[in-house]
């Protein structure tokens, strides 16, 4: 047994793989800052240690999982190297954990969250899988056999990788504090491709992910007739949605999954895609298709009497878009109210315009200030220059709450990846009274 200290452990990732190694029998503790992350509650009901920072935290012995927020200069870090105890950088040390497997990397600018929870729980109805999740959910598998991972781009920390296989759920530019356009994007997912050793799974419809070039081959999936794995014949109900899979152009079976929207069809085809090339049966698959029940902050619902309150995580105009479609076919008779945080002034600015036109596909919408973060505290514009582009539009502050009551049997959808659930939990205690 080792005894693993993570430094900075309510970090999504860093949280879901205490959680994994937890599971697996090791020994884990990790520090960060006293306030309150929805990523600790897992590690909470596991009875996990966290501590606050404190060089003194560091003890001869253990192994010390950094991460990457954190700098070389930081006291638990320095106390280490002091003393003599390994530090390893979160995405190293999962890059070498991923060896012990059959390992499934998931990466993409949109659904890598909803599609690697998926991917794990259809998987573990074939073979015993544990699974790292970015919305701070892990899971260590006795005897796991295969490893799903979320794999961000975000400066191409998925480099780290050398997966099986690679699931690309498409290439779109994001992130543009560290890549400079499209071009930059794509030349990261290229590296990746080049790193994998078994099969890559990727979007069909995608115009980027064509391009690919690989040493392995590169299954396509889609709504396209050029795809091997093709969807054909959805039919969108209040309850979910099913479709026909066709391999290659001939029929294989269908499918019906408790999901709304069209990304969630395409997530599942890359499930499919995946347990058709590994040979898991259809009856396997569908089974747990059925059972599937979501991923934290991906369309999550809270229903208050007539109202009904969505938490979706949903910060870049594609994602906004999938979250309002969703809603549509769910919810075609209500009212729908977008409830928006921008996440940091960078990715504001550079899609300003698509933000708008995404959120000017809801009824009506409530827009609350920007959410900057560590690397990016302030910038050269402000809430009001999204509202200017935004047709049926109200600023939304913590004390105008009372303001979204005034709709009735509406949806809102609470979306950012900043802190909007604080605006939706005040909301939520107002319509409790």
């Amino acid at each position: 047994m080792t005894f693993y200290h993570f430094t900075g452990i309510k970090g999504s990732g860093m949280s879901s793989l205490a959680q994994i190694l937890f599971d697996s029998g090791e020994q884990v503790q990790g520090s960060d800052i006293d306030k309150h992350f929805f990523t600790e509650d897992p590690l909470r009901a596991r009875g996990i240690t966290i501590l606050p920072f404190d060089a003194a935290n560091i003890k001869e012995g253990m192994t010390v999982i950094a991460g990457n927020a954190f700098p070389d200069e930081h006291p638990e870090l320095v106390r280490a190297r002091e003393i003599g105890v390994e530090v390893v950088r979160y995405h190293k040390f999962l890059g070498e954990y991923l060896e012990k497997y059959t390992s499934v990397a998931i990466t993409g600018a949109h659904g890598k969250t909803s599609t690697t929870g998926l991917m794990a729980h259809v998987l573990a109805g074939d073979q015993p899988t544990s699974y790292l999740i970015g919305d701070g959910t892990g899971g260590g598998a006795a005897d796991a056999q295969n490893f799903v991972m979320e794999a961000c781009e975000y400066r191409r920390h998925f480099l780290a990788y050398h997966p099986d296989y690679a699931v690309m759920t498409n290439i779109d530019f994001d992130h543009p504090d560290y890549y400079s356009d499209i071009e930059d994007v794509f030349s990261a997912f290229q590296q990746m491709a080049l790193q994998v050793k078994k099969a890559i799974i990727a979007w069909g419809d995608d115009k980027n992910l064509q391009r690919i070039q690989a040493n392995v081959p590169v299954i396509y999936y889609g709504f396209g007739a050029d795809n091997d794995f093709e969807a054909r014949n959805v039919q969108k109900s209040t309850e979910g949605t099913t479709f026909d899979v066709f391999v290659r152009n001939e029929f294989y079976s269908t499918f019906t999954i408790p999901m709304f929207g069209d990304h969630h069809v395409l997530n599942t085809l890359a499930v499919i895609s995946l347990c058709h090339y590994e040979g898991i049966p259809t009856d396997t698959v569908q089974a747990r298709l059925h059972t599937y029940e979501g991923v934290k902050r991906r369309f999550t619902e809270t229903k208050i009497g007539d109202q009904i309150l969505v938490d979706d995580y949903a910060h870049h105009p594609t994602e906004i878009k999938a979250t309002i479609q969703s809603a549509r076919q769910k919810y075609p008779d209500r009212e729908l109210l977008a409830v928006f945080q921008p996440h940091t002034f960078s990715r504001t600015q550079a899609f300003l315009k698509d933000f708008a036109d995404a959120l000017n596909l809801a009824d009506c919408v409530y827009l609350c200030d920007i959410f900057g973060s560590a690397r990016e505290k302030a910038g050269n514009l402000t809430i009001n220059d999204l509202a200017d582009l935004v047709n049926e539009h109200h600023i939304l502050h913590m004390d105008n709450i009372e303001e979204l009551a005034k709709h009735e049997k509406a949806v809102f959808l609470f979306m950012g990846a900043g802190d909007i659930n604080k605006y939706q939990k005040v909301f939520e205690e107002l319509l409790q009274k």
